[in-house]
């Protein structure tokens, strides 16, 4: 059995966003694989509907024998036991966890596209994946993280929760 490598993305601007971030950890670390690396959390701006708190976010890298698909089950489970209710795009949300690399696979099926298409405009992504991440090679734009970052037009404030700016 191979073990996989899936890079995801967390995110919660509703009710105790800390809580809400690490009982996602735990749940993942018990349900999809064993948590390898993290990010600090950081607190940045919403994107794309600005009139809502701002998000705090992390990202953790995981190994798993489960297959992608499988992982994406295990996530929508467990967005969907902590109270996320999908009503509306880009809405504020209890919990928010997306696969933005499954190893160095490209897939794009019907319900699922990896790596996530968004990435590269994203800086709430792109910060704390250059953290843990910054030599990593986007497969889908042959880039690194840190090239990505670099290259980002995305102009929302992204910073380190807790410290102030």
């Amino acid at each position: 059995m191979e073990i996989n490598k899936v890079f995801l993305s967390l995110g919660s601007n509703v009710g105790d966003r800390i809580h809400n971030l690490s009982i996602s950890r735990s749940k993942l670390f018990n349900e999809v694989g064993k948590i390898i690396n993290n990010s600090k959390i950081y607190e940045s701006e919403p994107w794309g509907f600005k009139f809502q708190a701002n998000f705090l976010n992390q990202i953790i890298i995981i190994e798993t024998y489960l297959e992608c698909k499988e992982v994406l089950k295990h996530i929508l489970s467990i967005e969907k036991k902590l109270g996320r209710i999908r009503k509306e795009k880009w809405a504020p949300r209890i919990i928010d966890i997306d696969i933005l690399f499954f190893n160095n696979d490209i897939i794009n099926s019907k319900n699922l596209i990896i790596p996530h298409p968004l990435i590269q405009n994203r800086n709430f992504i792109l910060v704390p994946l250059n953290e843990i991440a910054k030599n990593y090679i986007h497969p889908g734009v042959n880039k690194t993280i840190s090239q990505l970052l670099k290259l980002s037009k995305d102009k929302l404030n992204v910073f380190e929760y807790g410290i102030s700016v």
